[in-house]
């Protein structure tokens, strides 16, 4: 086929692959499990649109179960998920031993979402404790106990960056090792300038397409005390 005709219809097959995943969870896991993250939502419609802000997506149900191995997690380990929307990844963490999982989003209407979710999937919990906070990340209390972080691009830019100064300033105040996951790394450069993270693992995302499938990637940072 020529590449001309193959850039055209790249578009409209990936619209494709996109709306049979979602079509797939829907069927298959959320009418199983009673939850809706499935569907996207725009910030416009929640009245919250704003640079550096991205509208809600969720990540993929194995995401999370494919880059932290449950070995990884003790039950002393708290997880975070920042941008944490209709609560997918709050859901699978909580069937992690963690001491207990956050889900902070900056949107009520989702939070309330997220905690219905919860509420649905309460069997299939291992951790000691969900919490769902709505708050800008930006005014968020770090928490000191905080040792796994989630993020999925829910912002960018200065917000970004914004997180990543309360990661290091809560190692460098009570030191320990915080791991960072991140879904589609767009601002891997971002991470990377901070001279603090590191990667320890990494996968690509259930993407066809060699290139598709590296942009979706996860990554597994790790961010230590200041020596």
């Amino acid at each position: 086929m020529p590449p001309a005709i193959t850039t055209r219809l790249r578009p409209h097959a990936r619209r494709t692959y996109l709306t049979v995943r979602r079509t797939l969870s829907s069927t298959l896991i959320e009418r199983w499990t009673g939850t809706e993250t499935s569907s996207e939502v725009d910030l416009q419609t929640l009245g919250l649109a704003a640079e550096g802000r991205v509208r809600y997506e969720p990540s993929g149900w194995l995401d999370l179960r494919r880059i932290l191995r449950p070995g990884d997690v003790a039950p002393d380990d708290v997880f975070a998920d920042f941008g944490s929307g209709k609560g997918r990844v709050v859901l699978e963490a909580a069937r992690y031993p963690f001491k207990r999982v956050i889900g902070v989003e900056l949107s009520d209407e989702l939070t309330a979402i997220a905690a219905r979710n919860v509420a649905a999937a309460e069997r299939t919990r291992r951790c000691g404790a969900v919490e769902l906070v709505t708050s800008d990340v930006l005014d968020f209390e770090m928490p000191d106990d905080l040792t796994v972080a989630y993020v999925y691009n829910p912002f960018s830019g200065a917000i970004f960056e914004g997180l990543l100064t309360k990661l290091i300033e809560t190692v460098d105040r009570v030191p320990r090792t915080v791991r960072l996951i991140y879904r589609t790394p767009l601002e891997h450069a971002r991470v990377m300038a901070t001279d603090r993270f590191r990667v320890v693992r990494s996968v690509r995302g259930f993407r066809p397409g060699r290139a598709w499938a590296e942009k979706m990637s996860i990554r597994l940072y790790e961010l230590e005390p200041k020596r």
